[in-house]
C-alpha cells in the first residue's frame, strides 16, 4: 500500500535550456496519495511535442524539463482509495496527468477537454503547485483516474505509442463513425500518427489510400504497412483522378499546405480531419459549402476512448512499427525525429537503460 512521507528519488534525463540538449537529472515526486498509482516506468515513447517543449519552441518551458507523455510501466505501488490498479499490474500514462474532474467534459470522459485545469504529463504545474516531469524518468505518481490498463499480452514497448500518437488519430476515427467497413479513407502523411492512422484504417475495414510527399515510402505503405493504395502529393493527374471518391481523410502533416486538392477529394458530406499542427490551414470555403463537406480538428482523446483504443489494440493484434531505443540515444532520437528520420516511433527502453 501508499508510502504517504517521503519519497525515494526519480532519475531522469531533463532539458536545463531552449538548447533542448538532455542529460541525467535526479528529482523528487510526490508521495502516492491516497488516490494514487506510482508506476516504475519501462518504456516511454518519443513524440514531437518532447521537441517543443525541450527546446522552448512555445515560449512557456519551465527548466528544467523532463519530457515524455507516451508511458508505459507496471504499477509498484497503490494508494489506499484506489480500486481500479493493483501492484504488478501493467499501465499507460498518456498527455496529461490531471483534470478538473468536475466539469461538463471531465463528467463526459472528455478529460482532454477540461476547461478548468487540465493538467499536462509534463511543464505544466500541478494542483499542488509542483511542475509536472514526464516519462523519460525512472518512475511516475499519478492520479489512478489518468492511468490506462493494458492488457498482459500486449507489449509494453508498443503499448508506449498508442498513448498519443495512436489516440490522436484512433478519437477522431471513432468520433466521425470512420469504422465503417467498406468506406474509403485518406491519410496525409506517414509518419508516427499517420502510420497509426493506416494500421486503425484497416482493422475498420476501410479502404485506406496514403498520400506523402515521399516516393520512397511508397513500397513499405503497400507492403509493410497493408495500405491499399499510395499516391505522390504533388502528382495532379493521380489527384484529379480520384475525385469526390473518399468518406473520410485525416491530415497528419504539420506542415503548411493547401487543403483544397485534398478537400476535392471527399463525397457529398465528406470529413476531413486536421490531427496536425500546420501553422496556418488555407482552404477556399466554397469548396466545402458545395458538398457538405466538414472540416474538424483533433487531438488526443479522453480516458474512456483511450481504454477502448489499448483494447481494440490488443484484441486486433495492432502494433506501432517501433525503433527501440537506450535513454543515452535520447538527444540523437529528437534529432532524428527533426528530420522525420524515423519509421514510425522511437521508443526508449527506460527500463534497461536509465541507469
Amino acid at each position: 500500500m501508499s508510502s504517504l512521507t517521503a519519497n525515494d528519488d526519480c532519475l531522469g534525463w531533463a532539458a536545463r535550456d531552449a538548447s533542448g540538449v538532455l542529460s541525467p537529472y535526479n528529482f523528487s515526486r510526490r508521495a502516492v496519495g491516497t488516490d494514487d498509482v506510482s508506476i516504475k516506468i519501462t518504456h516511454c515513447g518519443v513524440c514531437y511535442g518532447d521537441v517543443v517543449w525541450t527546446r522552448n519552441k512555445h515560449g512557456d518551458s519551465m527548466y528544467p524539463v523532463v519530457p515524455g507523455h507516451e508511458i508505459a510501466g507496471i504499477v509498484k505501488d497503490i494508494g489506499s482509495n484506489v480500486h481500479h490498479f493493483k501492484v504488478g499490474d501493467h499501465v499507460g500514462v498518456g498527455t496529461y496527468v490531471n483534470s478538473c474532474r468536475d466539469c461538463e467534459y471531465c463528467n463526459d470522459g472528455l478529460e482532454v477537454h477540461c476547461v478548468k485545469e487540465l493538467v499536462y504529463t509534463f511543464n505544466r504545474m500541478d494542483v499542488d503547485g509542483t511542475i509536472t516531469k514526464g516519462g523519460y524518468s525512472s518512475y511516475i505518481v499519478v492520479h489512478e483516474r489518468y492511468c490506462f490498463r493494458i492488457p498482459d499480452n500486449y507489449p509494453l514497448a508498443s503499448a508506449a505509442p498508442l498513448l498519443c500518437a495512436g489516440i490522436t488519430v484512433y478519437a477522431p476515427m471513432v468520433r466521425h463513425k470512420m469504422n465503417q467497413p467498406g468506406k474509403s479513407l485518406g491519410v496525409i502523411g506517414l509518419g508516427g500518427l499517420g502510420h497509426m492512422a493506416v494500421k486503425f484504417g484497416k482493422a475498420f475495414g476501410l479502404n485506406v489510400t496514403i498520400f506523402s510527399t515521399s516516393l520512397s515510402k511508397k513500397q513499405e505503405a503497400l507492403t509493410l504497412l497493408g495500405a491499399d493504395r499510395f499516391v505522390v502529393s504533388a502528382d495532379q493527374e493521380q489527384i484529379e483522378a480520384l475525385a469526390k471518391s473518399f468518406d473520410f481523410i485525416i491530415d497528419t502533416a504539420s506542415g503548411v499546405h493547401s487543403l483544397d486538392p485534398y478537400i476535392s477529394l471527399l463525397k457529398t458530406a465528406g470529413v476531413l480531419v486536421l490531427v496536425g499542427f500546420p501553422s496556418e490551414a488555407k482552404f477556399s470555403p466554397a469548396i466545402l459549402n458545395l458538398g457538405m463537406k466538414t472540416i474538424s480538428g483533433s487531438i488526443v482523446g479522453g480516458t474512456k476512448v483511450t481504454q477502448e483504443m489499448i483494447d481494440f489494440c490488443a484484441a486486433h493484434k495492432i502494433y506501432p512499427n517501433i525503433e527501440v531505443i537506450p535513454i543515452q540515444y535520447a538527444n540523437e532520437a529528437l534529432e532524428r525525429l527533426i528530420k522525420k528520420d524515423v519509421k514510425y516511433r522511437f521508443v526508449i527502453d527506460i527500463e534497461n537503460s536509465l541507469k
